[in-house]
């Protein structure tokens, strides 16, 4: 991974670009982005970076024996540390998933803990990062480089660090050896055990901008320049959500939302059953496009609601619908709906049962509806 391959975030890319040319490499960084965002690329770009043998305009040069090796994942100097559970007679360390890692990494850049358990098969079980595997750590970086500038350690999602993994780790991780570099990949800052997280220099990735998304998509996934702008709009930044949507060969999210929400607001509950009969039908993928989607809407009504149009992007139909559904709405019924459609998105990512949840929801928004229209009475 370079730098090259991440759109935008050019002022990120830059930084840490700096603080190598200025031999201000800092022993211990935290890459701390949301979810779908570049904090893993960026971090892996970033290690090619630190070793790349003749760096270009501020990136790794991509063809060096360093490079080529990071670009597969095997650079010698370069360790991994993710979290992980037993499945079958593999250990829960990171080193028994290492092939799994390493295909994680080609396919899911962009990716989450839940694409990564899917990949290992552990999607059912308890991840984290053991004591056991400070062990690992320690053991690795007492080594010397092998023909690297660097020793990198890469912890990714260090919130799942057991607590005795965190203390077995912290005089390494505050005192490292010489030319040694701990980088940890986070997304939830509350999360992570702070005597970890006081002895890390966080760098703060932030979501991408939608011109980066549509660019990405364009270029890379070969989609429509219409069709890129819709599914930067939904995605909201996250690179993970717009790939997920621009491999769906067929988009109907929007019309399904729009009849959902008028059977929801109407009361009309044969309508109901029958589309959560329809939604069950659907992939997996595109009942999460539908919900994506709704968000987005959601999200845009609510700034058309609380006076904060020029933020809004909507753009077609979207624009036209939000122009009409917001009036009949006032800011708590769209925190509620925005709840209950982001609950409901991540009951689904972790595969509850589409028919049972969304006659749920579809019955808790009717509801939202209703105690709406009587307050604005």
């Amino acid at each position: 991974m370079r730098f090259g391959e991440i759109p935008g975030l050019s002022k990120e890319k830059k930084s840490l670009a700096m603080a190598m040319e200025n031999d201000q490499v800092a022993h211990a960084q935290m890459f701390l982005g949301p979810s779908g965002s570049a904090n893993l690329a960026m971090a892996l770009a970033y290690a090619s970076l630190l070793n790349c043998e003749n760096p270009v305009d501020g990136d790794a040069c991509g063809t060096c024996s360093s490079c080529i090796k990071n670009s597969k994942f095997i650079h010698p100097d370069v360790h991994f540390v993710f979290p992980v559970s037993k499945v079958g007679n593999k250990d829960a360390v990171s080193n028994s998933y290492i092939s799994e890692w390493r295909a994680f990494l080609s396919d899911h850049p962009y990716g989450n803990v839940f694409d990564w358990s899917v990949t290992f098969g552990g999607e059912d079980k308890q991840l984290n990062i053991s004591k056991g595997e400070s062990r690992q750590i320690i053991r690795a970086l007492s080594l010397k480089a092998f023909e690297g500038k660097y020793k990198i350690m890469m912890i990714w999602m260090p919130e799942y660090m057991h607590p005795s993994a965190a203390n077995a780790i912290l005089k390494i991780l505050e005192e490292p050896p010489e030319r040694t570099v701990f980088l940890l990949v986070a997304q939830d800052k509350e999360q992570i055990i702070t005597t970890i997280l006081s002895r890390t220099q966080v760098f703060n990735i932030p979501i991408f901008e939608d011109q980066a998304v549509v660019n990405f998509l364009k270029d890379e996934m070969d989609v429509a320049s219409s069709r890129a702008m819709e599914i930067a709009h939904m995605a909201s930044g996250n690179m993970r959500e717009a790939i997920r949507m621009a491999n769906e060969n067929e988009d109907s999210s929007n019309a399904l939302f729009y009849n959902w929400m008028r059977y929801c607001y109407a009361f009309k509950l044969k309508e109901l059953m029958e589309w959560t009969d329809r939604f069950a039908e659907l992939k997996k993928s595109a009942q999460k496009n539908l919900l994506v989607y709704g968000l987005s809407i959601m999200r845009e009504s609510l700034l058309a609601t609380s006076g904060g149009n020029e933020l809004m992007r909507s753009f077609g139909e979207g624009k036209d619908f939000v122009a009409k559904f917001h009036k009949t709405m006032d800011i708590q019924a769209m925190e509620e709906l925005m709840k209950i459609l982001g609950e409901a998105h991540y009951h689904l990512e972790r595969n509850a049962n589409a028919k049972i949840l969304f006659l749920d929801m579809s019955l808790q928004m009717a509801g939202v509806f209703q105690k709406t229209k009587k307050r604005l009475q």
